[in-house]
This record gives C-alpha cells, structure tokens and sequence, in this order.
C-alpha cells in the first residue's frame, strides 16, 4: 500500500512539473517580429534606434493583452518573407499587403488596414499621373513592394513603360529623396505612406490614386496556426478598445 501511495506521489509531483514547465515555457516565448526599417507611419526605426511606428504600438498591446513577449527585428523589406519561411522571424506586422502570390507561401492574419497607391510628383512639377506613366518620365518605388507589381502588371508589360524608366529602391525615402532631388520624375507607393510624408511638409504632392483595394495582414508560416488565432483574437481585441482610436490619432492626424 505504501508503495502504491508513493509511486502516486511520484506520478503527480513529475506531472504538476510538467505541466508547471511547459506553462513557464510558453510565457517565456518570444516572437520575433519583421519590421521594414523606413515605413512610415507603419514601422521604422526612430532617432534613438528604436523600432516604432503603428504597427509596433498595435504588437505591443496585443503581446502584452494576449499574454506573450514580443521583438521588434528590422529587415529588409525584399528578403522579409524569405526570412520568415528560414525561421529568422515569427511573423511580419509591418504594413503587408495580402496578394493572393504571397498567400502560396505564407499564411495571413484578418486584414487590419485597407490602403492604395498614390503617384506623387514634385510640387512645383505640371505633370498629372497620365503624363506620369505615359512611358516617357521615370517613376520609383521600393523594391518588393505591391506599388512596384502594379507597374510591372500593368505599365512594362503591356509595353507603356520601358522597363529602364522604373527604378527600384531599398525604401521609399530613397525613392523619395531622389524625386525631391530631380533624379526621378514621380514615385509611386502606399497612399498612407505619401500622405504621412506630406503631414511632414515635403514637397510634393499627390497626382492620382490608383484604387487597388489592398489589404494590410500579419503574415505567419503556414504551420503557425495558434499563432495566427492569437494574432486575430488580439486585431479583434485590440480594434474594439480606446487603444486602436489612440494609435490612429497618434500616427494618422498629428
């Protein structure tokens, strides 16, 4: 009997252990987000070198709401998906278009922002969007970008922009120092992207909006189902309290 009595003491000190361990293990976790290092409003790196921005506010209170540790790793924006799929990083909160391309490879949150893209030219500049892209001016944009798709789509492949016109940039504020600077004669991007520069007194101006509809989602490998349901419980969560209303005055008014 005494035998029986300690081997079932044994049975559920190892089981109170195991369960109090593996608990202790998943608080302990901790997701390593990509972030594009230049995307304004969305995420970037401040003065100090901290990662900061929109999305970066909205991980932080969905890490700390839905109970897990969250980092904040630049990477550049051409490789973060490749990154991802190498277990370099956990997911991607950082202004992500849903494509059905990149769906093949990675999996989606629910979508949390709609956006389109904008042309912007210089300020004193007299050209409209037509004359833009009719095939005689240069136009930038970040590499690996949805704005970028658009124009090979629909401008180089039907011919009504040589592909040399297009010039690809590691950020946007390369693309958009060069047009400020002449070097280029339009730059196209996410309209939220432009608009936050404008609030920042740069000059240019917006030309046209091309109403492509997309949607902004966290992408996660395939395999990370639990992780993509607390990604949407926390969007659901955080959308529905006084924080979401405050991170958009913050990033999108001021």
């Amino acid at each position: 009997m005494r035998n029986n009595k300690l081997i079932l003491m044994v049975i559920f000190i190892l089981l109170f252990v195991g369960i109090w361990g593996s608990n202790l293990l998943a608080a302990e976790k901790v997701y390593v987000n990509g972030i594009d290092p230049d995307y304004p409003p969305f995420a970037y790196v401040d003065e100090k070198g901290n990662p900061a921005g929109f999305d970066v506010e909205c991980l932080d209170w969905i890490a700390q709401e839905m109970g897990f540790e969250v980092k904040h790793q630049p990477t550049a924006w051409d490789g973060i998906i490749p990154s991802l799929l190498a277990g370099k990083i956990d997911l991607i909160y950082s202004g992500m278009s849903i494509t059905e391309e990149r769906k093949k490879v990675v999996d989606f949150s629910i979508a949390y922002w709609e956006i389109n893209q904008a042309l912007c030219v210089r300020e004193d500049s007299d050209l409209n969007i037509i004359a833009a892209l009719c095939g005689k001016y240069t136009v930038g944009s970040q590499r690996g970008c949805t704005a970028a798709e658009w124009i090979e789509e629909h401008l180089i492949k039907t011919g009504i922009l040589p592909k040399d016109n297009l010039k690809l940039y590691e950020s946007f504020s390369l693309a958009l120092k060069d047009l400020i600077n002449g070097r280029i004669d339009s730059a196209m991007m996410d309209d939220v992207m432009i608009e936050d520069a404008l609030r920042k007194g740069q000059p240019i101006k917006i030309v046209g909006i091309i109403k492509t509809g997309e949607e902004y989602g966290v992408a996660v490998r395939k395999e990370d189902k639990e992780l993509k349901e607390m990604l949407n419980e926390g969007i659901n969560r955080l959308k529905k309290s006084p924080k979401w209303d405050e991170l958009i005055a913050k990033y999108f008014t001021e």
